[in-house]
């Protein structure tokens, strides 16, 4: 079984995407997404529970079947039933997943789809799109934080950006939980990531603060509690005035360092970021740029800042 890798973040993907020619047909939904653009920036484990169970491929196409609360995984005709297969193997395989930092799923799919998979009323071709993939649901049950999404709306710029923002927080978190949590590296952990949880959303950014007020109880529990606010709130979209907020309050920190021409120079770059006439890359630039000629370690500790790798072109969703 694969484990934890601090230096290279491990991401479970769908094996059509990469290409494997896995799918009820014999063929593959490749992505060149995931297969050009990303794929050296992380380490793929790929899974396809359908072979995995032993369909192979081609193989008779499988549904969802629900009857009252029950949900069946089987062939239209009734002839194929893999229910108690798939669920087997999706227990034994999600419990084995504990080291990912992401997951990118393959959507529509009866095992696989993260949301809106035709689900069929019991015997009959009455369907309704409500249902999740059987190990998918497992997947996303197991590990609530974790960052899951469908190849398909990563297309989407902004869902990509706070797809990935997640990946590299939640990874981040388990590398300082694989030293050991203490006081102080939790705190410090909070504050780095202060301008990034007020972009997402000030209020519950304000309301996660307290729990961090009083640790002397039972640090793992604290821990625990406090990083599934902080999954919760970075699931949040980021929004345009949000981001103005954080960078104005970043802004702040130069009062005293720039001249009024470079003062002036920063806040257009804000207003006209607001005003949505530029990427928020102008702004953030034009900081990156005064921290290098003015250090200031609060700032430039924040994650904000540089959230992933700049060759993921992610800052010009916004």
């Amino acid at each position: 079984m694969s484990q934890f890798n601090p230096d290279k973040i491990q991401i479970g993907i769908s094996a059509c995407l990469l290409g494997d020619k896995v799918r009820f047909d014999g063929g593959h939904k490749a992505s060149s997404y995931c297969r050009k653009e990303i794929a050296e920036h992380f380490d793929y484990v790929p899974v396809c529970p359908e072979m995995a169970i032993g369909m192979g491929a081609p193989r008779k196409s499988i549904r969802l079947e629900k009857d009252g609360d029950i949900i069946f995984v089987k062939s239209a005709d009734g002839s194929v039933d893999v229910t108690d297969k798939l669920n087997d193997f999706s227990d034994k395989k999600v419990a084995q997943l504990d080291f990912l930092g992401g997951y990118i799923l393959c959507a529509k799919s009866p095992t696989c789809g993260m949301e809106r998979v035709t689900e069929y009323k019991y015997g009959t071709n009455n369907g309704w799109k409500s249902g999740i993939g059987v190990y998918a649901r497992k997947l996303m049950e197991r590990y609530p934080q974790l960052p899951v999404e469908e190849e398909g709306r990563l297309h989407d710029l902004p869902i990509r950006e706070n797809f990935f923002t997640r990946v590299y927080a939640y990874h981040d978190w388990h590398m300082l939980k694989a030293s050991g949590f203490t006081k102080s590296n939790i705190l410090d952990f909070h504050a780095r990531y202060k301008y990034m949880l007020m972009a997402h959303n000030p209020k519950l950014y304000r309301d996660l603060g307290p729990l961090l007020a009083d640790m002397s109880g039972d640090l793992e529990k604290i821990a625990d509690t406090y990083f599934t606010g902080f999954m919760q709130i970075l699931k949040i979209k980021a929004t345009r005035k949000n981001h103005t907020s954080a960078l104005q309050h970043i802004q702040g920190y130069f009062k005293k360092h720039l001249s009024s021409a470079q003062k002036a120079e920063l806040a257009e770059s804000i207003l006209k970021y607001n005003q949505g006439l530029q990427p928020i890359l102008v702004p953030m630039t034009l900081i990156n740029h005064y921290l290098r000629e003015f250090p200031t370690p609060y700032i430039e500790n924040q994650v904000y800042l540089n959230p992933h790798p700049q060759e993921l072109k992610l800052r010009y969703a916004y």
